[in-house]
């Protein structure tokens, strides 16, 4: 049966990621896009998309179950493929209740309108029917620098709002599998990196910050490790999972690539040196800023799982994934300033770093 997706969130970084690889892979699939254009959406994201004639955009709200269920009625979705989230860990910090209602309240509405359309009235058979939830590392809590990767059977120990509510709609996924039969699939992925990425995560804002001659803030003294995983890696993940994933199973998804943060930005600072451009030496401006409240420490993912059963694994290592990425912020810097324009990213980065004062 042809698949017919609604994407929610898909005007975001990952999920706009994600519509393109789709349409890159699968021509014919046709896409509903469901996002409501919070500040780190835009339709900056979907410009020049491979088959726009299969894209179709809607702004709406993922906690509004009645846009859902006409959604899923009216343009025959079998398939739910679920980005939309609060997903930065310094945003629950300072505002817990949007992460709680988008993450938690979100994911019910659309569980609920699955139901109701895919097991209630039988809108489809139900093996043709899928909810993939895309989910984090973050969920799994922290480790110490010896521990072994998280595994899919890690127990969960979130510890930020953040964590806390993606964690809780992974338990509600799960539930609506085990209680009501819902076919569904989850994916755990480590951090994200490469186009399109709202400059307020690390990498983009380290790119933005050296093109502009603006301090790069490192929190703590930056020996964070996180598992980077490169966009169109997740994004080839996640499409495998769907078309030949277990129902009823997760998916850790990484990329294999631990180094500290200090190390990263250290990386860029060095590919945008090879380039003919101010401020250079860029670690100048490095500059170590008072840590995050209850920073984790480590993250890493054990990808054995989905590359033993589906044959995924990376594409990008870490080198070539960041030149890549900043090459592609030197060529699409009217993206990059129609973003920023359009959206609280100046304020965020004063209350964020310029308020929190050195380390």
């Amino acid at each position: 049966m042809k698949q017919k997706l609604l994407v929610t969130g898909g005007a975001g970084f990952i999920g706009s990621n994600f519509i393109r690889y789709v349409q890159n892979v699968s021509p014919q699939t046709e896409i509903i896009n469901l996002d409501l254009l919070t500040y780190a959406g835009s339709l900056e994201n979907l410009s020049n998309l491979p088959h726009p004639s299969n894209h179709q955009f809607i702004a709406g709200n993922i906690c509004d179950q009645t846009l859902i269920e006409q959604t899923l009625q009216e343009n025959n979705i079998n398939t739910i493929v679920h980005f939309a989230a609060e997903s930065h860990v310094d945003r629950s910090l300072e505002g817990p209740s949007a992460f709680i209602e988008t993450n938690i309240v979100g994911t019910f509405s659309l569980l609920e309108a699955a139901r109701k359309v895919w097991l209630v009235e039988k809108l489809f058979p139900l093996n043709d029917v899928l909810f993939h939830h895309i989910s984090t590392d973050e969920v799994y809590g922290t480790l110490g620098p010896n521990d072994p990767a998280f595994q899919e059977t890690t127990p969960y120990a979130p510890n930020s709002p953040y964590a806390a509510s993606k964690a809780s709609s992974d338990h509600l996924v799960r539930s609506y599998n085990h209680s009501f039969g819902l076919p569904i699939t989850i994916s755990n992925c480590s951090n994200n990196y490469g186009p399109y990425q709202f400059p307020e995560k690390l990498i983009p804002l380290m790119i933005l910050n050296a093109l502009t001659g603006k301090p790069l803030p490192i929190y703590g003294d930056g020996m964070q490790i996180r598992d980077w995983l490169y966009v169109e890696d997740h994004c080839e993940a996640i499409w495998t999972i769907i078309q030949n994933g277990s129902v009823g199973e997760s998916y850790n998804i990484g990329g294999g690539n631990q180094p500290p943060n200090i190390e990263i930005v250290k990386k860029i600072c060095g590919i945008l040196d090879e380039r003919d451009l101010p401020n250079t030496p860029h670690e100048k401006l490095i500059t170590y800023v008072k840590d995050r409240p209850g920073h984790d420490r480590r993250y890493a993912m054990n990808i054995e799982k989905i590359h033993q059963e589906l044959g995924w694994e990376p594409k990008h290592d870490l080198a070539n994934g960041l030149r890549d990425t900043v090459d592609w912020y030197l060529d699409n810097t009217d993206w990059l300033n129609a973003i920023i324009k359009e959206k609280d990213y100046q304020q965020w980065v004063e209350i964020n770093y310029q308020q929190r004062g050195r380390a």
